[in-house]
């Protein structure tokens, strides 16, 4: 039966160490049955084939290896996101940043600097009719493109911190949202983390500020007078971050935001 399956993998999973064992085990087992998760319960049998591949996977994820990359899918904003190795896979927490700048600005231009899987592109492109997504890395340029392709966002190969990345459009720009690299090298990490999402997309220096600092110069060139900047950032950043806004003199209605437990990930901002 599928629930003694189930609950067998779900110890498995919470000896390794997995704190969402049985949320796991049950995405899984959905994902081999091809039905919801909803619909597990209603399910009779767990055919042998399906079952050995079933516990391959648990195997893997006993191993540590992200859910998302044995699904190859990450949901976000209700887009079905592809993800593997190479790619950030992204999280409920920068949906509030996607949802932010969406309340913000509803026409223009829209620029995701870092984009990696396209994600918050994609939650741009549901209301921006002109949407910009910024990539360097040449792994994550290959999902972005695959989950970019059937749309019309524009994708760019390219350094965020480069002042001639999208140049162009410097003074233009309505929005800027961006999820980059903001971890410190000195931070410890899950092995999800750490062992699998690209360091290129996870760390920014010792401080985590990096990348973060040219970063905010390169978003207030993009941006026209009034326009809106959204970032991401370490929850060590709650006070840091906001301040570098301040000194630099380009922003106005600084504020920093609570994730979905509580902790500092993300400042807005307007441009002066």
């Amino acid at each position: 039966m599928p629930g003694r399956v189930i609950a067998e993998a779900t110890s498995r999973l919470r000896a390794a160490g997995v704190g969402s064992a049985r949320v796991d085990a049950e995405l899984l087992a959905a994902f081999v049955l091809d039905v919801p998760r909803g619909r597990l319960p209603l399910v009779d049998t767990f055919p042998p084939l399906l079952k050995d591949r079933y516990e391959a996977l648990i195997a893997r994820r006993a191993q540590r290896v992200p859910l998302q990359h044995l699904t190859g899918r990450a949901h976000f904003a209700g887009f079905d996101l592809a993800v593997g190795p190479g790619v950030f896979v992204p999280r409920p927490e920068t949906e509030l940043l996607a949802a932010w700048g969406l309340s913000k600005v509803q026409s223009g231009i829209g620029v995701d600097l870092c984009s990696g899987s396209g994600a918050i592109a994609l939650a741009l492109r549901t209301r921006i009719s002109t949407v910009y997504a910024v990539e360097q890395s040449p792994e994550a340029l290959d999902w972005l493109q695959l989950n970019t392709r059937d749309t019309d966002i524009t994708v760019v190969h390219a350094d965020v911190t480069d002042p001639s990345t999208l140049a162009g459009l410097d003074g233009t720009v309505d929005l800027v949202l961006t999820n980059p690299p903001y971890v410190p090298t000195t931070a410890v990490l899950e092995p999800e983390v750490a062992d699998h999402d690209p360091h290129l997309a996870l760390f920014g220096g010792e401080d985590g500020l990096s990348v973060i600092r040219p970063l905010v110069v390169r978003a207030a060139a993009l941006l026209r007078k009034g326009g809106y900047f959204g970032m991401e950032h370490d929850d060590s950043h709650g006070e840091s971050v906001p301040a570098l806004l301040r000194d630099s003199g380009d922003w106005a209605d600084i504020t920093d935001h609570l994730d979905l437990a509580g902790r500092p990930r993300f400042v807005t901002a307007v441009r002066v």
